[in-house]
């Protein structure tokens, strides 16, 4: 079998990267998805698009592989081109692994999100939008409340100055974003709480894996209980080292509705294949979506593997099951393969060339 991993390689594509670390670390997923992978008659091989060039779909059309591993999450340092890749990999007919092109849309524009969770019934935090400062004077929400970008992952933009008990406070976080960003700025109800994450695996069956919950340490004792940017990604920061995962224990009854509140939200945005699902639990046992994660982090040290090893799947398991899922879907769709198209060649040099540039 022959899978190519596709990426995105623009952490050094801006002078001034919010995001870099969360780009930095999708070459680190791909080296070790790729040694995971290559067993046995399974080559796995690395292609890497730069910046905003598009010749990766070139290599794609003559290799023809049986599988593209999607771990793109932008497009020349732009997390709105993530939805992109899905798109150019329909055109080109091929399998490849997670959501579409709508559902990694849909998961990315917070506010639209939101709103397609709100009409299907799943609980989500009461929201505002604010596309300019002065909207912030609009905001009717129950206090305290919590301000990121409308439209990124990663934690992107989210620090303990987002979270706001006042209306000047307020006007501070979201002209942060508006300005740092460029994009409108999400406000929602802050909810207290225990912050719970679902990870899900499958089609159908769609499966929940072991939960895991946000352990807050020490440095949180004073500022908000939620995983901010440094939190997620500054391994120097205080924030970074008293922000702990750990498996979830939590009475059957609220795992259930966790879980199945879950699903609900994967399947309001008809995600597919993988995903991770973010929970905040209020002290009434409510949980609350806060965010959707159809291409979540997939290194063997991120939370989704972990919780993986619980199950039983180690590294290796995972990504060979990443590959089923995904094989398993699309065989429904012959589209997705096209006769004659030589899709077990090997590599000739000039794809050697081009993939070995892009590892």
């Amino acid at each position: 079998m022959h899978i190519i991993l596709l990426h995105n390689r623009d952490h050094d594509l801006l002078e001034d990267d919010p995001g870099r670390e969360a780009r930095e670390d999708v070459v680190r997923v791909v080296s070790s998805m790729a040694d995971a992978l290559n067993r046995g008659d399974t080559l796995a091989e690395p292609l890497a698009i730069e910046g905003d060039r598009l010749d990766f779909m070139d290599t794609l059309r003559r290799r023809q592989p049986d599988l593209v591993v999607n771990l793109c999450e932008s497009l020349a340092a732009d997390s709105r081109g993530e939805m992109a890749i899905p798109c150019l990999l329909d055109v080109l007919g091929l399998a490849y692994t997670g959501s579409s092109a709508l559902s990694l849309g849909l998961a990315l524009h917070k506010p639209k999100a939101k709103e397609v969770l709100t009409a299907r019934g799943v609980s989500t935090p009461p929201f505002h939008v604010v596309e300019r400062l002065e909207d912030a004077l609009a905001v009717d929400l129950p206090w305290p409340l919590i301000v990121k970008p409308a439209r990124e992952d990663a934690s992107m933009g989210v620090t303990s100055e987002s979270v706001v008990h006042e209306r000047a406070a307020l006007v501070r976080a979201c002209d942060a974003v508006l300005r740092e960003f460029h994009q409108p700025a999400l406000v929602e109800q802050f909810i207290p709480g225990r912050e719970i994450y679902v990870p899900l695996l499958g089609n159908r069956p769609r499966q929940a894996l072991p939960l895991t919950e946000i352990v807050f340490g020490r440095t949180f004792e004073d500022r908000p209980n939620i995983v901010s940017y440094n939190a997620k990604w500054e391994a120097a920061s205080a924030e970074y080292r008293d922000t702990t995962s750990g498996l979830c224990r939590l009475d059957a009854n609220l795992e259930s509705r966790c879980v199945q509140v879950a699903l609900e939200a994967f399947a309001a945005l008809d995600c597919q294949d993988y995903g991770r699902v973010d929970l905040r639990v209020s002290p009434e046992g409510v949980p609350y979506v806060i965010d959707i994660n159809p291409n979540c982090d997939l290194h063997p040290s991120a939370g989704f593997a972990k919780a993986a090893l619980a199950a039983g799947m180690d590294y290796p398991a995972l990504a060979s099951r990443l590959v089923e899922v995904a094989l398993e879907r699309a065989h429904g769709h012959p589209s997705h393969r096209r006769k004659g198209s030589g899709a077990n060649r090997r590599p000739d040099s000039k794809d050697r060339n081009l993939l070995a540039a892009g590892g």
